[in-house]
């Protein structure tokens, strides 16, 4: 019965990982982080919930009758063993195998930051009415904008 859920446990890492290698091959352009972002928030949850789904229902195939602490624990592990596979993986593809990867998503991530406080800013700006308001909100931008130069950016 144990079996079954590192099965699964695999089962998922595996999953995890054609997508992760999916973004990688087919995805790896200047949207690379966002699109890895949207699988993350939207795919992801998917997969590891039927993986869940499954494990629990081949295990009350099994016994018939289940109680929520069994439910709860095959739903779980198989949860737990696939994450932790999948992220030391990728952890370690990311980190020691193409690091230009992660260079990558780092600088993706940077730029879509400074986009948006570009773009909070501006809308604040407008909505600003006193010349004090907006000199305050100006300083406050260059302070923000000083956290995402080279200098306060490196690994």
């Amino acid at each position: 019965m144990s079996k079954n859920v590192y099965t699964f446990g695999f089962l998922i890492f595996i999953a995890t990982m054609l997508v992760f290698f999916g973004v990688y091959f087919f995805g790896y352009n200047t949207n690379y982080f966002n699109t890895s972002m949207l699988l993350n928030a939207f795919l992801m949850p998917a997969l590891y919930t039927l993986g869940a789904y499954f494990s629990v229902t081949t295990y009350k195939k099994e016994v018939k009758e289940i109680g929520f602490r069994d439910a709860f624990g095959k739903a779980f592990k198989p949860m737990f063993i696939g994450g932790i596979l999948s992220m030391a993986s990728i952890f370690g593809f990311l980190n020691f195998i193409d690091t230009d990867a992660k260079d990558t998503l780092n600088f993706q991530f940077v730029e879509r930051n400074k986009k948006e406080l570009t773009e909070i800013y501006q809308k604040q700006r407008s909505i600003m009415k006193t010349e004090k308001e907006k000199q305050d909100l100006d300083k406050d931008y260059q302070k923000s904008m000083q956290s995402f130069s080279p200098e306060m950016v490196k690994d």
